[in-house]
């Protein structure tokens, strides 16, 4: 299983004809559709707690998740084909910079869940610096080895790494070293690779000064966003709520999230554990709260991002004059 999603092109109106799993229900109103970024995992605990629990019910709304299908959920949101849907700080920027009509709504993850990793039997590597002249197991998105590049060089190497654009297969290779080091959901690869035997060591990115990352999103379609703000507001509290319960009860919203996706967990230890890591280290921010955004925390990581390159504005040109990246999300959909 993966955590990530790779986008290729698929016909919207296919998604459009597709029915997910409904929530509640709003009298005569059109569901509130959702797009994952992958298959159902702990990522998505408090949309499945707030679905279990009533919360939707609660707020007099319908949800509809849409079946994955690997387009992105930028693409969905962005074009209508969904209202809301998972994202991340990375791909978002891409997305919001080329023009996407999309804004976040809700940090779902607070820091980097996303580490540097290698086999835990690789004795020859101790730290990011170690790393160069290794093999990077990637996964084809803009920006990411310049992020490799500067934690290694932040750890005092020279930041020269051989990448090889392996998507999902990215672990498998790394577990039978053809490759030296990836980027694995620490709270789902990560624990997949020990539970199978093939333990993983891990760097966090901001231990080497690189800067923070809200590494999972939820975000919303601008335009619906503006014509719906009380449907709006109802659905993302209710999320909220559902993540301000994962964040407290681990372990019940862990079965709620498996309860709503029988036969998705084959292991439980892999979803119990996963949901005690987010709960201890990735759901609430500094001040306790579950949700909530920060211009600082955006132009951290989404600035390196600018300052790579790498971003592109609508004619494809690349952009390194950064935006106001306070008028990328929002706090106003939240509960206080």
């Amino acid at each position: 299983m993966s955590a990530r999603a790779r986008p290729v092109v698929l016909l919207l109106a296919l998604v459009l004809a597709l029915s997910g799993c409904s929530a509640g229900g709003s009298g005569g109103d059109q569901p509130i559709r959702v797009a994952l970024d992958w298959t159902p995992n702990t990522n998505h605990i408090g949309l499945f707690a707030a679905q279990q629990a009533g919360y939707f019910r609660d707020a007099g709304i319908d949800v509809e998740f849409l079946p994955y299908n690997q387009t992105s959920p930028d693409t969905l949101v962005g074009s209508g084909a969904a209202d809301f849907g998972i994202s991340f700080q990375s791909s978002f920027t891409f997305s919001r910079a080329a023009g996407a009509d999309i804004t976040s709504v809700m940090a779902v993850l607070q820091h980097w869940a996303t580490e540097i990793a290698v086999r835990a039997d690789r004795d020859d590597i101790r730290s990011p610096r170690d790393l160069d002249g290794k093999v990077y197991a990637g996964f084809g998105e803009p920006g990411e080895v310049q992020k490799m590049q500067a934690v290694i060089r932040n750890d005092g190497g020279r930041g020269d790494i051989r990448t090889e654009v392996l998507n999902s297969a990215a672990y498998e290779a790394l577990y039978a070293g053809q490759a030296d080091f990836t980027e694995p959901f620490v709270n789902v690869e990560g624990i997949e690779a020990r539970l199978r035997g093939e333990p993983l060591k891990t760097f966090r990115y901001t231990d080497y000064g690189f800067p923070d990352s809200y590494n999972v999103l939820l975000t919303g379609n601008s335009t619906w966003l503006g014509q719906n703000p009380d449907r709006a507001r109802a659905f993302v509290q209710a999320v909220q709520r559902g993540y301000a319960l994962a964040a407290q009860d681990p372990a019940g919203a862990a079965r709620m999230l498996s309860e709503a996706n029988p036969g998705a967990f084959t292991d439980t230890r892999l979803l119990d554990e996963g949901a005690a890591m987010l709960a201890r280290d990735h759901l609430r921010d500094d001040r306790g709260r579950v949700g909530f955004q920060t211009p600082e925390r955006w132009a951290g990581f989404s600035g390196f991002l600018y300052d790579t390159g790498t971003v592109a504005g609508p004619d494809g040109a690349p952009v390194r004059e950064k935006p106001d990246f306070g008028t990328w999300f929002t706090n106003e959909y939240l509960a206080p």
